[in-house]
């Protein structure tokens, strides 16, 4: 039996579908985080937590400089973003790259600021836009992996939908 390593070295990434090709130089994606509460009651020698929801999620893109059109869209934060990230996945094995499959995760995303820069001398300014993510959906190899949407109560795993009882018993 052999093996297998997955390796992700490079990304695009994407503005409502345009290309930000030598734009960005790095990019923080959310992570889906379930909120913890904590439960004790007497005769209970410890306490245990719950996930009951889940956290904000956030992120952050470092421009490589400054740009016009970029700053102008993340400069309504009245309107949200469609950010798509593409990346290869190879799969390294005894035999050497095995295969390459795409790994793509679409966002919508909200400004949390509107960056200016720091500016030193000599240096290349790079400007930080904070974001809130409104929605995510991770699909690799064309199947889909993971899709959360907490404004429509939707978290599916492996097309599984780990809120269709939770929104029955809302009545939603």
């Amino acid at each position: 039996m052999s093996i297998e390593i997955n390796r992700m070295t490079q990304c695009s990434v994407f503005i409502d579908g345009n290309s930000l090709l030598g734009k960005v130089s790095e990019i923080t994606l959310p992570v889906i985080k379930p909120k913890m509460v904590e439960h004790k009651a007497v005769g209970m020698q410890g306490a245990l937590r719950f996930a009951t929801g889940f956290e904000a999620t956030e992120g952050k893109i470092k421009w490589a400089s400054f740009y016009p059109d970029v700053a102008k869209r993340v400069a309504n934060m009245n309107k949200y973003i469609q950010i798509q990230v593409r990346s290869s996945v190879e799969s390294i094995t005894n035999l050497g790259v095995t295969s390459e499959k795409p790994l793509v995760i679409v966002l919508t995303i909200g400004s949390k600021g509107i960056p200016l820069g720091d500016f030193k001398q000599g240096d290349n300014v790079e400007m930080d836009t904070d974001f809130e993510c409104y929605y995510m959906k991770q699909t690799f190899d064309n199947k889909d992996i993971v899709e959360y949407d907490p404004l429509n109560n939707i978290y599916v795993v492996d097309g599984v939908d780990q809120l269709a009882q939770y929104r029955k018993n809302l009545g939603l």
